[in-house]
């Protein structure tokens, strides 16, 4: 196969010829993490940072010896901040052969619980030079022999959705008996008038 310079990435019928439409399933794939075919890869253009959960790590043998140390918090949708255990560097591979990047990325290690094994952040598709189309649920890259694609699994995504709305039911289960007591003045409060105006 000869190099291909500048390929053009584009999006046809064809290739959401396999969903099922209509949609709004995330963008989930399956991606070679060193020398594990990991599932439940959720593609987020949204992340800033590129994020493997520690259950994922315990199960892909990794010392945690090769954690290095990070005091950068993660700031979630709700303000909440999760500080990782540490980022490991993992080589990463996506699509087919020949049609395939290989990278080094580095991941934040999250020890909270999530439907995923993992999450790509635009950084990440930035290296890449990837184009994500939800909509085709599939990512898009330029390669050294054309255009490499890595499809979504939708049915994974529909069973991350669903368990993680099992977890928010279960967490909001857990809050429904707390019970917040309202403090009432002990005192009269006295206003004083600062400006004139």
């Amino acid at each position: 196969m000869a190099w291909i310079d500048n390929p053009v990435i584009k999006f046809s019928k064809e290739d959401a010829r396999r969903l099922q439409h209509l949609h709004d399933d995330a963008l989930v794939v399956n991606i070679w993490v060193g020398d594990y075919n990991t599932h439940r890869v959720l593609i987020d253009n949204g992340s800033s940072a590129d994020i493997l959960y520690y259950s994922a790590f315990q199960q892909m043998r990794i010392d945690r010896e090769r954690l290095v140390p990070t005091n950068a918090p993660l700031v979630g949708f709700r303000g909440t901040r999760v500080f990782p255990l540490g980022v490991v560097t993992l080589t990463i591979t996506v699509g087919d052969y020949p049609q395939q990047i290989t990278k080094n990325i580095a991941f934040l290690v999250v020890g909270c619980s999530f439907a995923y094994n993992a999450i790509i952040g635009w950084p990440t598709f930035n290296s890449w030079k990837a184009v994500t189309s939800t909509y085709h649920l599939m990512i898009k890259s330029p390669t050294d022999y054309g255009v490499g694609e890595l499809r979504g699994d939708q049915v994974a995504a529909r069973e991350c959705y669903i368990a993680m709305m099992e977890m928010v039911d279960h967490l909001q289960a857990m809050n429904i008996e707390e019970h917040r007591t309202v403090v009432e003045p002990v005192e009269r409060l006295e206003e004083i008038l600062l400006d004139d105006s």
